[in-house]
């Protein structure tokens, strides 16, 4: 069996939504200081509906963080603000038909972008938002703060 599945090699070697957003909603920063990556993850909110009508990343990482970024963009994109919070790792990994084990943290950081993108947005826009389903939970690397 190959190491990683042709969606992971299909979203490193063509990912979709790259680039920088100049006029974000929000803007999510996360990285893994273990590994190196770093995912920035813009994303355009419509007021109204709530819905993430475009999203874009940039990702300085190996190929894993590529992928994972890229299918969490395609995962949320067109979707309510509510169903994009509910993104899990484990979603985007599944969504790859699987990654490598000592690859996983890659789905967590991208899941984690997606977080701090929506909670950037809700910040500037006075949104209030239950601090428990947007903190962070120590299980990484990827908040900068000491645990």
């Amino acid at each position: 069996m190959a190491l990683y599945s042709d969606k992971v090699m299909d979203h490193f070697q063509n990912p979709r939504n790259v680039g920088k957003m100049e006029d974000a909603d929000g803007i999510g920063e996360v990285g893994n200081a273990k590994c190196g990556d770093i995912m920035r993850m813009y994303i355009k909110v419509d007021p109204e509906t709530q819905v993430i009508t475009d999203v874009k990343f940039n990702t300085f990482g190996c190929g894993s963080a590529i992928a994972t970024s890229s299918m969490a963009t395609e995962l949320i994109k067109g979707k309510p603000i509510s169903e994009a919070l509910k993104l899990s790792n484990q979603a985007v990994v599944e969504a790859l038909d699987g990654l490598p084990t000592h690859k996983i943290h890659c789905s967590v950081l991208a899941e984690e972008a997606v977080r701090a993108a929506v909670k950037d947005y809700f910040d500037k826009n006075g949104i209030p938002y239950d601090k428990e389903l947007l903190a962070c939970d120590g299980h990484c690397d990827t908040c900068g703060h000491e645990h």
